[in-house]
């Protein structure tokens, strides 16, 4: 079998495709998404304007704005909603057109992505296992002495899914904004953690904050696609707006976004799922010697196998088990996984097949 895994989770298609099964075999712990699947809610919606497919959709997505607005307590004008946060991360820079930007490692691959196709210069900032894979005031100076034009930030951080301290988030969003550097935050994951607010908030008093929001992950809708993101930066917005490409959002994209954050009842399901399920994976996935797992804030987590030369991803896909391997992050090296949190049987699943991988590894 060739490389299992690209620069993304889910790839299910093709590596059912190379074992000579079917996707619907394989228990796919690679893709961070909510095992508690749509809302009800947005199917209803979803079979009640079936018609929406015989018209464009608002090239504007006013409706769709103003909904994120007023969830958010800010304007329409400050919010600009995408085919997916992606979309965002390169609309952001081509808008901004950087010189030079910083990147924290590891880190969500399309940050690079994005800047080597505007031929940006990159400087990596290191998150060392010593550390904590947290940032530090190391950062601060990091800036200070290569100033950049940007810098990308993911809270929690994929694919360690840890949080940066709150107080320092604070210091650099200040620091940025006396120095005029975009930060770029993604909050892609930060819907899990129901008792972290964000830095949404800071939006009100910068222009040179932006923050991207996906709704792909915790309502469940990766095949519609849909993310957004909100800044202070009226003005660039604006000028995003202008040049995208137009219906960008598919029109059951948007009928999705204008329901699924004030439905109470599926978001405090989540969270009671995922804080029994995380907590019953954590626990087990602990208790053997082989890995070392990071504490996880968001709904999947990170390990190392300290099994030296022990090709983990591939021992589980004989038990038809996906996982994530890490090795292509910057910084991280083949011994690094990701597993996302998902069903009680599920879980329990991965937890008997590492017990017969280590076993019989």
């Amino acid at each position: 079998m060739t490389d299992t895994m690209s620069e993304h989770g889910g790839n299910t298609v093709e590596v059912a495709q190379q074992m000579g099964i079917s996707a619907e075999e394989l228990i796919d712990f690679s893709a961070n998404i909510n095992p508690l699947g749509a809302p009800e809610r947005v199917k209803e919606v979803i079979k009640a304007h079936l018609s929406c497919i015989e018209k464009y959709p608002d090239v504007e997505y006013r409706h769709l704005h103003r909904t994120l607005a007023d969830a958010h307590g800010c304007k329409a004008s400050q919010i600009l909603a995408g085919n997916g946060a992606t979309e965002l991360i390169y609309s952001v820079v081509r808008y901004l057109k950087p010189t030079r930007a910083v990147l924290l490692t590891p880190g969500f691959a399309e940050y690079r992505r994005a800047l080597q196709q505007s031929q940006v210069e990159i400087f990596d900032y290191s998150l060392l296992e010593e550390q904590g894979f947290q940032p530090d005031s190391g950062l601060l100076d990091m800036l200070a002495e290569v100033k950049p034009d940007c810098l990308f930030v993911a809270t929690p951080n994929n694919p360690t899914g840890l949080m940066p301290d709150a107080s320092f988030m604070l210091a650099l969003v200040g620091y940025c904004e006396r120095h005029s550097i975009a930060l770029i935050i993604d909050e892609a994951f930060i819907d899990f953690l129901p008792d972290v607010e964000g830095l949404i908030s800071q939006v009100a008093h910068t222009q040179h904050l932006y923050i991207l929001r996906s709704l792909t992950k915790f309502f469940a809708i990766p095949g519609l696609r849909l993310g957004y993101m909100v800044s202070g930066d009226i003005e660039g917005m604006a000028w995003m707006k202008t040049q995208r490409e137009p219906w960008s959002i598919n029109a059951f994209a948007a009928l999705a976004g204008e329901v699924l954050l004030d439905d109470d009842a599926y978001i405090a399901a989540t969270h009671r799922w995922l804080k029994e399920q995380r907590h019953y994976l954590y626990q087990h996935l602990c208790e053997f010697a082989e890995l070392k797992v990071w504490q996880p804030t968001a709904n999947y987590l990170f390990f190392r196998c300290n099994k030296s030369g022990f090709d983990l991803q591939k021992a589980l896909l004989g038990y038809r088990i996906l996982i994530r391997h890490c090795k292509n992050y910057p910084g991280l090296n083949a011994d690094y996984y990701r597993v996302a949190v998902r069903s009680e049987a599920d879980n329990q699943a991965l937890i008997h097949a590492l017990s017969k991988a280590f076993s019989h590894g």
